[in-house]
């Protein structure tokens, strides 16, 4: 356009100039000026046709798509208005039984095999995850659902875990021992571990206050009209780069109603794919409720923490009468290599400790425990004992050896188990 307006402009200097170069110069003299005016314009001419042939200017590299391989392949619209991001893991277990009285095979298997779409989309965030370890289509669906920012905190509609416990909600790839205790959907909750539902979070520097409700139906399961809620607390009353002290309180509420399956309580006492034993039980489509408080707390100090829930659950019974589960467990870790295990205040748990370029040893111990206090010796406890070690944020070698205690029928069987953990 600049060049538009300063070639009009010297035409139009050119056809006043020429009366004025009439009385004062020669002819030959016009003719040679008219000529350098010529072709004066003709190179303007030119100049604005490469200028509007010319490719236009690259976008800032701010303002680009943006793409990360940190933690799993991501990627951010320029807005970051949309985002997606691919992960996974998997968890390759193999254990060997020392056998007492109950049956058991040695083996290995798959325990977790999982890939994880995540993002958000028109201020939705949304969850994918599906366990091919778990089963085939719905058998293996974790985590699906959308959230977004409503208030203080955050709305989840779809499947994930009830704020319950502090065990439960620790994710997979962090657990310190291989497996998750009693107080949680490996004993009390036995295989209600992801619920349908509507929760919301709450989190803040030092706490968080959680609410969900849901239906008692498995993703692969049967229709029926079973509900639950739970309400879960946590505060942080010390927070520092090598202190950390948690406290927390949950309650949960499972009312089976028509067509629910039984809402049950087991032992696995020896490790997974080990023996177990029947704590205590609803019976299927009876329309009995169970409800559970718990308590939690944990202290970290330097490159130690120590780790205990409390959780008591009534069992409903025809008749109106109900059985009482106790359960809690002590758990402990040591990084020996130094580090502190960093505090998820969003969340209410502890992840993994730092790993430097060496790697990192961690030293692990629990005593669990779960009794159901209306029927004689249906008593479960174990002793696990781990040594970890990580080879860098991504790889994990773990080592478990696992002591149980069948109160009712004596059983006292160990269990051996090796995994090798992978996260992307």
């Amino acid at each position: 356009m600049r060049l538009s307006c300063l070639s009009l402009s010297l035409i139009v200097a050119a056809g006043i100039s020429q009366p004025l170069a009439a009385q004062t110069v020669s002819e030959a003299e016009l003719a040679e000026l008219k000529q350098q005016l010529a072709a004066l314009q003709a190179r303007i001419q030119a100049l604005e046709a490469q200028a509007e042939q010319s490719p236009p200017t690259a976008a800032s590299p701010t303002t680009a798509v943006q793409t990360s391989t940190k933690g799993g392949v991501k990627v951010t619209s320029a807005e970051k208005d949309f985002e997606f991001s691919l992960g996974g893991r998997i968890h390759w277990d193999a254990y060997v039984f020392d056998r007492d009285q109950a049956p058991a095979t040695s083996s290995s298997e798959l325990r977790r095999a999982r890939l994880t779409f995540q993002g958000k989309a028109y201020g939705w965030e949304y969850k994918l995850e599906q366990d091919f370890a778990g089963g085939s289509n719905l058998d293996g669906l974790r985590d699906a659902y959308i959230a977004t920012r409503v208030g203080p905190g955050k709305l989840f509609i779809g499947q994930f875990k009830p704020y319950r416990s502090m065990a439960e909600l620790t994710s997979s790839n962090e657990l310190p021992l291989m497996e998750r205790p009693f107080a949680s959907a490996n004993g009390l909750f036995n295989g209600r571990q992801f619920q349908q539902g509507v929760g919301y979070l709450i989190g803040g520097e030092d706490y968080t206050l959680g609410a969900s409700v849901f239906n008692l139906r498995h993703a692969a399961g049967n229709r029926n009209e079973g509900i639950g809620a739970a309400v879960r607390a946590t505060w942080a009353p010390l927070r520092s780069d090598e202190r950390t002290v948690h406290l927390g309180v949950s309650l949960s509420h499972e009312n089976s109603n028509q067509d629910t399956p039984a809402l049950a309580a087991r032992a696995h006492y020896a490790g997974r794919r080990g023996p177990t034993l029947a704590i205590a039980s609803t019976p299927a489509g009876s329309g009995q409720s169970v409800n559970t408080v718990g308590l939690e707390a944990a202290a970290a100090f330097g490159s130690a923490l120590l780790q205990s829930e409390y959780m008591q659950a009534h069992f409903g019974q025809p008749g109106g009468d109900s059985e009482r589960v106790d359960t809690w467990y002590l758990q402990g870790s040591w990084l020996l290599g130094g580090g502190h295990k960093p505090y998820k205040a969003g969340t209410g748990v502890f992840g993994s400790g730092p790993v430097e370029s060496g790697g990192q040893w961690e030293l692990l111990a629990r005593y669990d425990h779960i009794r159901n206090r209306d029927r004689n010796d249906h008593e479960a406890r174990s002793a696990t004992f781990g040594v970890s070690y990580y080879v860098n944020p991504a790889l994990r070698f773990m080592l478990n050896y696992t002591r149980g205690k069948n109160q009712l029928t004596g059983d006292n069987t160990g269990q051996y188990a090796l995994r090798t953990q992978f996260v992307f």
